[in-house]
């Protein structure tokens, strides 16, 4: 990525997150106390507000439930945020529970609600007007309709010399539409974000440098997130920077891929070197994962 200024475009979902942790295994038939939050949060949302929690110019394009348009609005404006969200009188604001473990991995129930429903008229090209980068959450590739309309935003971007990131977001969406059709629409993104597990499902790999040779052939940089291993940055020219992770205590690992992703995106945005762009997303994604939620706190 060469640009140094210019607003990032985000194009993801927006959710509401039902937040829980169980004080213990539950206990299925019975009841088991817990601490459950109910918070905003959908992966393209997230790198949204990670994003302007790092001082970046950033845009969020998104499809939500007409009920809940004018509040959202308001809070990613509040935040910083250009919200470009087009609104849905059928379907409502997506829903997520995610249930968390005692370690801080967790596990997700989706409803995917109006982002399913987002399509080509929710996307316009003038969203590329004054873009610097197009970051893409791969969520928004799951359903053929959103699917399209993104594919189509992505290839006008390239046409007019935008890069673009993605973030391959879910094993278990990959899963669903094929490692090898994905690989097929994304192919040529600048940056790509995928973290062990999704690196592994998309090149049948277990190795991290056998994962990033192979994920080298459709994306010029790798970004590997390796959760307690750090991060890894390789290009197609052969460099490679290995950043450690930061100990921390994890609390709630959702939403430490998204601050990883911002971390590094407005470091780059800012013409930060590699090394220091890595840094600050290992530092970002520590944050997260030190909090209840998927976004940052006020004063993060």
């Amino acid at each position: 990525m060469t640009r140094k200024a210019g607003r990032i475009l985000v194009v993801g979902d927006v959710m509401t997150d039902i937040v829980v942790l169980p004080e213990g295994p539950i206990a299925r038939g019975t009841d088991r106390r817990a601490t459950i939050r109910r918070m905003q949060g959908g992966s393209g949302a997230n790198q949204a507000l990670w994003l302007a929690a790092e001082g970046a110019d950033v845009t969020l394009a998104a499809r939500v439930g007409s009920g809940d348009a004018e509040m959202l609005s308001a809070h990613f404006a509040s935040q910083g945020i250009t919200p470009k969200l087009a609104t849905d009188v059928i379907r409502p604001t997506g829903t997520l529970i995610c249930i968390v473990d005692p370690d801080g991995e967790r596990s997700f129930l989706t409803d995917r609600g109006a982002n399913a429903a987002l399509g080509a008229e929710d996307l316009p090209l003038s969203l590329l007007d004054d873009v610097g980068f197009l970051h893409v959450s791969a969520y928004a590739l799951v359903e053929p309709g959103p699917r399209a309309a993104v594919l189509a935003l992505m290839a006008a971007a390239r046409q007019m010399d935008i890069p673009i990131g993605l973030d391959p977001a879910s094993t278990g969406f990959l899963e669903e539409i094929g490692s090898a059709e994905f690989r097929v629409w994304t192919s040529g993104a600048q940056l790509f974000f995928p973290n062990a597990d999704e690196a592994g499902l998309l090149t049948g790999k277990a190795e991290p440098d056998d994962q990033i040779a192979d994920l080298l052939n459709d994306y010029e940089t790798v970004i590997l997130k390796a959760g307690e291993r750090g991060a890894i940055l390789a290009r197609r020219d052969g460099s490679k920077i290995v950043q450690p992770a930061r100990a921390v205590t994890a609390v709630d690992s959702t939403g430490a891929g998204d601050a990883f992703v911002a971390g590094f995106l407005a470091g780059k945005m800012r013409g930060a070197a590699d090394a220091d762009a890595l840094r600050a997303a290992v530092d970002a994604g520590a944050r997260a994962v030190s909090q209840i939620g998927a976004q940052p706190e006020s004063g993060s």
